[in-house]
């Protein structure tokens, strides 16, 4: 490694196109000029003067100074005696000649809050041994296969004794094996870019290439992501593009002038969260941003990036009042055109390096084309977090069953848009924090009705087409909401109801990975379709889903009442015998115990729009599959007899 940044290096950089910048900016270990080292890089145009301050000179700059190599604002310095481990920040003199000092926006590791200095690191020693995953993964195609998300905040799922958070190794100890057993596919981790406030959870970061010295060093994290492979678990990470907080060691005002935000204050300002929007235009930042989203699937093995409110970054006007004075672009519309250009840019880049990526989009708004390539108009992302099917879905759940059938289309409208995009089914930390109650919490009825329709719920969302996502405590049925400052509440495991939940939702999950007509026709029409949409009455809906062959289909049938039903007809695809294969009110996840227990011969009478229909006992709140077990082919031979067994039993009704 030489002692100059190249001129290629500065091209790309300044054109926003080096999606490697963290390469050559920031400190970094090695050898220049025969001598070992380190080096320190920093953008900051408009400064007079940088300097470098540490513990290594007593925060006295003179004698530290870097010079600047090039007009567009690069500053760089090798200095041999600086160590391993050293605290470090840059004296940046503004242009009217103020003094302020700030952390470095490429710097890999950070002083434990609440220092605020960047950490000089060596280069990294670690080993990866996660080629059979890498391999897997290689192969993988995304959109037909099982996707199960548990969504972690690393500092509050489990807490030592004395209130001090678990290292990222022993959250490699406890986590992995926990999530393995519930039967998730992938660990999701709010963000762990280094942050200054704990109770941000990650979202206002500071360091946006440092992963946070709360939990441990960096090569503790690879380790983390290493034993989760190893375990055929991927990780995805919140990733957080669209804003960054003010703190003074921070991006706001780096060299005395808005240089990673926008100079016009109303595009910079995000008020609802009182933090700074990026500005997407300028192509030092997207060189920042971009290089960002690879450096953490390049250096740390990460699956995919759920990319943090997309809708706040491409309209401009998101978090505005009524009352506020609206900003527009070119062309007098309300989106950010150099947001939308950048989500683009940045999807293009991340397939064409990482092909096999998890990009997922949490996005709230309308936009259509979220998840269609950049070359059909679209935004490139290829999954995108299903806000509507949350909000009706959750809307139409909290209320009393006495109530749901004037709310019928909560249930069915979502259907109508699923596969306009590749969409994600979110149960996550926002859903359950600021009063907003813990999911068990805004179930309706007294407890074992609470407990019932959670299963139900997450039974729906699990046969729903979509990918799952369930936020940590909601596996045992958490009674209070989210306390960001606390750990779980464990001690609700030693309560049978929430023992039976969380066993609950371990069959759930690996039933779901066992039937794969629930995950392969995900984004496919033909993997889903309706039988009996149209019973608001008994808030009942019954639906196929299929997988790609022809024999694997399982038919849905989803209770919203405390009403059993006897002898209930439903419409079937084929002839032949049915099974119920699931039942979220079976006594061992304490139901009701209403279970349609032998076999169920298909009727050959029309119903639903079938050739064929079943009779089966519908149980109260609850979820129940029924899978086709016999078949038969040929309809003419069992006809007379089913018929006379139908003529038989509808008698026995009559009487």
């Amino acid at each position: 490694m030489n002692d100059h940044i190249s001129a290629e290096d500065l091209y790309l950089f300044h054109q926003g196109t080096h999606y490697y910048s963290y390469r050559f900016l920031g400190s970094h270990e090695g050898i220049f000029n025969g001598k070992k080292g380190y080096c320190f890089s920093v953008w900051a145009p408009n400064a007079a003067q940088v300097r470098l301050v540490g513990h290594f000179n007593n925060w006295d700059g003179s004698g530290y100074e870097l010079r600047k190599v090039n007009a567009e604002g690069i500053w760089f310095r090798f200095f041999e005696s600086i160590p391993s481990g050293a605290a470090y920040k840059y004296e940046i003199t503004t242009p009217k000649g103020i003094q302020q000092l700030k952390a470095d926006p490429y710097a890999f590791q950070s002083e434990l809050r609440p220092a605020t200095a960047s950490v000089t690191t060596p280069l990294s020693s670690y080993v990866w041994d996660d080629a059979d995953w890498t391999t897997k993964k290689a192969e993988s195609d995304p959109l037909s296969e099982p996707i199960n998300i548990y969504e972690v905040h690393a500092g509050s799922w489990k807490k030592h004794d004395d209130g001090s958070l678990l290292t990222y190794k022993e959250l490699a100890a406890e986590l992995i094996p926990y999530v393995k057993s519930l039967g998730y596919t992938h660990i999701e981790l709010l963000p762990i870019g280094e942050h200054p406030f704990d109770l941000s959870w990650g979202y206002q970061q500071t360091g946006y290439y440092s992963v946070t010295s709360r939990y441990g060093h960096r090569d503790d994290f690879k380790f983390f992501i290493d034993q989760c492979h190893q375990e055929n678990i991927g990780v995805i990470l919140d990733w957080v593009p669209g804003h960054f907080c003010k703190d003074e060691q921070g991006l706001r005002l780096f060299d005395g002038t808005p240089l990673y935000e926008y100079a016009d204050e109303r595009k910079a300002e995000k008020t609802q969260w009182g933090t700074l929007t990026f500005d997407f235009g300028r192509p030092e930042v997207q060189s920042y941003l971009i290089s960002n989203a690879l450096y953490w699937l390049d250096e740390f093995h990460i699956d995919g990036l759920r990319v943090d409110a997309v809708a706040s970054m491409i309209y401009l006007n998101f978090d505005k009042k009524a009352e506020d004075e609206k900003i527009y672009n070119y062309y007098g519309g309300e989106e950010n055109l150099e947001a939308t250009a950048l989500l683009k840019k940045l999807n293009e880049i991340i397939f064409h390096y990482k092909p096999n990526t998890l990009m997922m989009a949490e996005d709230s708004s309308d936009l259509p084309l979220i998840t269609s390539p950049t070359y059909l108009g679209g935004l490139g992302f290829n999954f995108k977090w299903n806000m509507g099917w949350m909000n009706d879905t959750l809307e139409y759940i909290e209320r009393d069953p006495v109530y749901r059938k004037w709310h019928h289309e909560n249930l069915t409208f979502p259907i109508m848009y699923t596969y306009s995009e590749n969409f994600l089914l979110p149960l996550s930390h926002d859903e359950v924090v600021h009063g907003k109650k813990s999911l068990l919490d805004k179930m309706p009825g007294d407890q074992w009705q609470q407990f019932a329709n959670l299963r139900l719920l997450y039974g729906y969302m699990m046969t729903h087409p979509g990918k799952k996502l369930l936020f940590m405590g909601g596996e045992f049925g958490q009674y209070a909401e989210w306390k960001d400052k606390e750990q779980l509440d464990w001690h609700l495991l030693d309560y049978p109801l929430h023992r039976s939940m969380f066993e609950y939702v371990k069959a759930l999950n690996q039933f779901y990975l066992q039937e794969s007509s629930l995950y392969e026709g995900d984004h496919n029409p033909g993997g889903y379709e309706w039988i009996d949409p149209h019973n608001p009455d008994q808030s009942i809906i019954t639906f196929l889903r299929r997988g790609s062959s022809t024999h694997n289909e399982l038919i849905v049938v989803c209770n919203f009442t405390p009403n059993v039903y006897y002898d209930y007809k439903i419409g079937v695809p084929k002839p032949g015998t049915y099974l119920e294969v699931f039942n979220s009110d079976a006594k061992m996840y304490a139901g009701s115990n209403q279970l349609n227990e032998g076999s169920h011969f298909s009727f050959p009478k029309r119903w639903h729009g079938f050739d064929q229909h079943i009779k089966i006992k519908i149980p109260p709140l609850a979820v129940s599959i029924f899978k086709r077990t016999v078949q038969i082919e040929d309809k003419k031979n069992p006809s007379k007899q089913f018929a006379s067994e139908e003529s038989a039993a509808e008698r026995r009704l009559g009487e």
